[in-house]
């Protein structure tokens, strides 16, 4: 069912200037946004003061008339999360809509008043409400959140957003896996010789020390960005694109993944970090760490998953790294030339690229092989870079497209991966800025493996 008007709360904060304004404005371009837009916050604003916000912010990223028309459909309520008058005025402004869609852009301690407050005004009935991550912080606390969610909205009125789900080079991964028969045959434990996954950062925690220092690295983007991105490299076909179908076959993939033990994780900190404004004294965050994940199903049983992700690192990367195990015999090698294995390398971050590295015989009367690269660059190939990914979140919110919302047990799920070491670990090895993180990651690696460097890391 489409929904047939949009409430955001928390209108007035950071994420709706970084991101929703944008995102808002993307929609409108696009002739995809033709509801009401109601802005729900404490701040001392009116209509008035919201729309010339929104101008600000979105500046000449668009043109006039795009802003005038967006302008035009946004009312702003102000009001108090936890008092009932606030729900009321809110039901004025939706009017006559039966299937609102309520963003949730505040923290996760308001979301009970929130959605009681929505229930009052029989906002459950027809329509949704969408949650920004985290969605807990640890097992406990993700069970009570959705228990509390369940009191008043279904499972499938509730889209926990993932901005990373939304990004178009995530999507293109799934899409290049099972469109193509060429990879099939080989994705599996007899043909893949190891997996890496990298989310690396070259800035720091950037003034959001004190949101960061209660976090940390696990929490912030291994249990939801990374081990989402092993269940799409190690997902099944599911049977259609359906939404449930999809996530049915994720969540397959993180319940066979077993929960991390302390000694399968190394922890880092970048030099400087406590001097960060907001940071604990002696906190003992990490703002790295390198873990090895075992996805225990028929399809993947042996095969070792690495995943690292930082910040302060040597460049800003995201990519995904699959190694195809050697040839029986290497035929053509001699004394001073061994051959590289054959690699896919997904590159998510800072371009969509697709790389096969490849063998061929090297020019001259050698008879030895050398690395080539196939390359597939997206943007070039084909155009575009699609819409950004909270424009294209809000967009399938308001459509009822719920194929890039994490599901309850998915959820659940990635926090049993992760619950055994949020607590009990080693403490985080120092680390230098601009590095690759603390030498003692290659730990988690099998045998004396070392972590594949990123083919060009941007800064």
């Amino acid at each position: 069912m489409k929904g047939d008007a949009l409430v955001l709360f928390g209108i007035t904060g950071d994420l709706a200037h970084k991101k929703l304004y944008g995102a808002l404005a993307g929609l409108e371009a696009a002739r995809a946004l033709d509801v009401p837009v109601i802005g729900v916050a404490s701040s001392d604003w009116d209509d008035k003061k919201l729309r010339s916000e929104v101008r600000e912010t979105l500046g000449k990223s668009f043109t006039a008339a795009v802003v005038k028309r967006l302008c035009a459909r946004v009312r702003y309520v102000r009001g108090n999360y936890s008092d009932p008058a606030t729900y009321q005025a809110l039901r004025d402004a939706v009017g006559s809509a039966r299937h609102p869609v309520c963003y949730l852009a505040i923290p996760p301690a308001l979301f009970d008043d929130v959605a009681e407050g929505l229930a009052g005004i029989g906002v459950p009935r027809g329509g949704r409400i969408v949650l920004e991550k985290p969605f807990g912080r640890d097992l406990a606390s993700a069970l009570e959140l959705n228990a509390l969610l369940h009191k008043h909205f279904a499972e499938d009125s509730i889209y926990r957003i993932d901005h990373f789900l939304g990004k178009e080079p995530v999507q293109n991964l799934m899409v290049f896996r099972f469109a193509n028969t060429l990879l099939e045959p080989v994705w599996n434990r007899h043909f893949v010789q190891s997996v890496q996954v990298t989310m690396a950062e070259s800035f720091g925690v950037e003034g959001r020390g004190s949101f960061y220092d209660s976090v940390g690295c696990l929490r912030d983007v291994v249990q939801n960005h990374l081990l989402q991105m092993v269940c799409l490299l190690a997902m099944e076909p599911p049977i259609s694109a359906t939404a449930d179908a999809l996530r049915d076959e994720t969540v397959k993939v993180m319940k066979t993944i077993r929960p991390l033990k302390a000694s399968e994780l190394v922890r880092g900190q970048y030099v400087g970090y406590l001097d960060e404004p907001g940071v604990a004294p002696g906190s003992d965050t990490e703002t790295y760490c390198a873990l090895r994940v075992h996805v225990d199903s028929w399809r993947w049983a042996g095969v070792p998953f690495s995943i690292r992700a930082g910040k302060a690192l040597a460049g800003t990367v995201q990519e995904a790294v699959v190694e195809l195990r050697q040839p029986p015999r290497l035929l053509f090698a001699d004394r001073a030339h061994t051959p590289e294995p054959n690699v896919l390398r997904f590159r998510l971050k800072p371009d969509d690229t697709i790389t096969l590295e490849m063998q061929a015989k090297q020019p001259g009367e050698r008879l030895v092989s050398g690395r080539v690269d196939l390359d597939v660059a997206y943007e070039a190939a084909l155009g575009g870079e699609g819409p950004e990914a909270y424009q294209r979140l809000l967009g399938d919110a308001l459509a009822g497209d719920q194929r890039l919302f994490a599901r309850q047990d998915l959820v659940e799920a990635a926090w049993r991966v992760v619950d055994p070491v949020l607590e009990k670990h080693a403490p985080a090895i120092p680390y230098e800025r601009g590095s690759w993180g603390p030498e003692e990651d290659t730990r988690v690696l099998p045998g004396q493996r070392q972590w594949r460097r990123p083919s060009a890391a941007a800064g």
